[in-house]
């Protein structure tokens, strides 16, 4: 591992609770594999949370061209891509790519992985089936995205934000296995994990750290209730048959 990602993975207990869920999961689906697994990161940018993966880790992303990418930091430019290869050891590759039309090959990768993408859309039905295809039998399309049964959408660039039940019927659309549960308490903690670290900030990133622990003892302990209320996200595991 590079200085980076030991870096990263040394504050991962201060990071926020989905990043740390994501990660985890990879990393035990990636432990399955007989053989080291290609692992897709689809709109992932910095794909922080496939840091540390024991998989070669390829991650796509459409150019960032518009005035709204730039302001909500969406979309990749070369000087991302070659940041991502300085620091990283375990990705593979970064390409421009939009998974609605994807030059991706079929069967190619043992998971997909898309971090809050799906809400920025307009064809989601398309890139479910996409993500469909590229997969290998048997392989995994783990997903976040903002719960809609609680968090209203006032983002300038999500198209919509999914009710549990609704996103269980786009991906059961494509997929034989479908678990979509309630994530990240809308606590305090939550609110304070989301701050920016920086070291010219000593005390605020310290207070973003201790939110983003608090946070995470307060989902583990969470009841799923049926409604979601008070849970800021959904976390959709769905697989590929044979």
């Amino acid at each position: 591992m590079k200085v980076f990602e030991i870096a990263y993975t040394f504050c991962e207990p201060g990071l926020p609770v989905v990043y740390k869920r994501v990660r985890k999961i990879l990393t035990s689906i990636a432990k399955t594999c007989t053989t080291r697994p290609r692992f897709l990161d689809i709109g992932g940018r910095k794909s922080h949370y496939t840091i540390g993966v024991p998989a070669d880790i390829t991650i796509t992303d459409l150019p960032r061209n518009s005035a709204i990418q730039h302001r909500l930091h969406l979309g990749i430019n070369q000087e991302i891509a070659n940041t991502i290869r300085a620091r990283r050891s375990n990705v593979d590759s970064v390409l421009i790519d939009d998974m609605t039309r994807s030059c991706l090959r079929n069967d190619s990768f043992d998971c997909a992985v898309a971090v809050e993408v799906l809400e920025h859309v307009d064809d989601d039905a398309t890139f479910v089936r996409e993500v469909k295809r590229v997969l290998k039998p048997k392989g995994t399309f783990l997903m976040t995205t903002p719960n809609g049964d609680f968090v209203k959408n006032i983002n300038p660039d999500h198209k919509r934000h999914y009710r549990r039940h609704e996103l269980e019927a786009l991906l059961r659309c494509e997929f034989d296995s479908v678990q979509v549960r309630y994530a990240s308490p809308s606590t305090k903690s939550y609110k304070m994990a989301l701050r920016s670290w920086s070291l010219a900030q000593p005390v605020q990133t310290l207070l973003t750290y201790v939110g983003g622990v608090i946070n995470s003892l307060e989902d583990r302990f969470a009841p799923q209730t049926a409604d979601g209320v008070g849970m800021q996200e959904l976390i959709a595991v769905s697989r590929k048959s044979a």
